[in-house]
């Protein structure tokens, strides 16, 4: 974990992004939001009811002297944030819905970012992840040519590091979508400093089996080739289809893939269903002995991330990090 922050501390070094945290009345948030505030990198802006919040502080000897707190109930903001989400939905809320909506801090804090007061928001801590992603999915939405937005988790071991997606949002996915998904985790690797070498995971290798599923990977691939080209993203390898130990190990690349551009040396993985993907990262995580660190999620206009519920200080801190980072793209 220690190079990637390096490499976005260097690039966030007196950038102070702002970046909502919504959940300011969870002890974990609220002491990252402290560490956040000690740096130039990023600037928290906290959400939550200001006289619990102070208490929390007061008990766990937080200081908040320079912490900008809102309480979405009874922000000056409140109306201008209302009207602004109206439009947005654009017939879908009534003023009235929009008004009750926006109490909740999910809401309130992505309408921050929508209205350009924050670059990004991470929450999660103590919310599912659709409540922290309904929002931004009504209001930021995709960006323009991304269909879907995605979760790729950050794994990290050492000085090994990797990009394991989609293990978080879409239950079902096309060959379309795998492709989108595979060029979008390309863009996401460079954008904090890899040099993407993405490869399009199935139980098979370069034809050992056939069936739909390996069809299916087989088809994204050369979608995913042809959106390369079509962009003109330089420096990005998209090959597959490949059993996860070809795509790694370059013994077993070199026996069953020899003349494939990735010769066991990916570090981009794309799964080719949410259930491989999420087993795949667990299993990662708990036996393989990675940090995991996610999901960041990608397709926004804007970012917002998503915590997980059993999250350490330092998981908000962290993400909270590459969320800024996200927002310089």
């Amino acid at each position: 974990m220690a190079n990637l922050l390096n490499v976005l501390e260097d690039k966030l070094a007196g950038k102070n992004v702002n970046i909502v945290l919504p959940e300011g009345e969870d002890e974990r948030v609220l002491t990252a939001a402290t560490q956040l505030q000690a740096t130039d990198y990023v600037t928290p802006i906290v959400l939550g009811n200001k006289d619990k919040i102070q208490s929390l502080a007061n008990d766990k000897g937080l200081d908040l002297a320079n912490i900008e707190v809102i309480d979405p109930s009874t922000s000056e903001l409140k109306s201008e944030l209302v009207d602004a989400f109206v439009e947005r939905r654009n017939g879908k809320a009534t003023k009235e819905q929009a008004e009750e909506l926006l109490d909740n801090v999910n809401y309130f804090g992505t309408m921050l970012v929508y209205t350009g007061k924050a670059a990004g928001l991470v929450s999660g801590a103590a919310h599912s992840t659709g409540d922290t992603v309904r929002p931004a999915l009504q209001v930021i939405k995709t960006k323009p040519g991304v269909s879907k937005t995605s979760g790729i988790f950050f794994m990290m071991k050492g000085e090994e590091q990797y990009i394991f997606g989609d293990c978080a949002i879409n239950p079902e996915l096309d060959a379309q979508g795998l492709a989108e998904i595979a060029v979008e985790s390309a863009k996401s690797a460079q954008s904090f400093g890899m040099e993407p070498k993405v490869a399009m995971l199935s139980f098979s290798t370069k034809g050992s089996a056939k069936s739909d599923d390996v069809t299916k990977v087989q088809d994204a691939l050369k979608l995913a080739q042809d959106k390369v080209a079509e962009e003109q993203l330089d420096n990005v390898v998209i090959d597959g289809e490949f059993q996860f130990d070809a795509a790694i190990v370059p013994s077993v690349a070199e026996k069953k893939a020899p003349g494939a551009k990735i010769q066991g040396d990916a570090n981009v993985f794309i799964f080719p269903s949410l259930e491989a993907g999420n087993i795949g990262y667990k299993i990662a995580q708990r036996l393989g002995g990675y940090d995991a660190v996610g999901p960041v999620l990608q397709g926004l206009n804007s970012p917002v991330n998503d915590l997980s519920r059993g999250c350490s200080i330092e998981d908000v801190y962290n993400l909270s990090i590459i969320t800024a980072a996200q927002s310089l793209q």
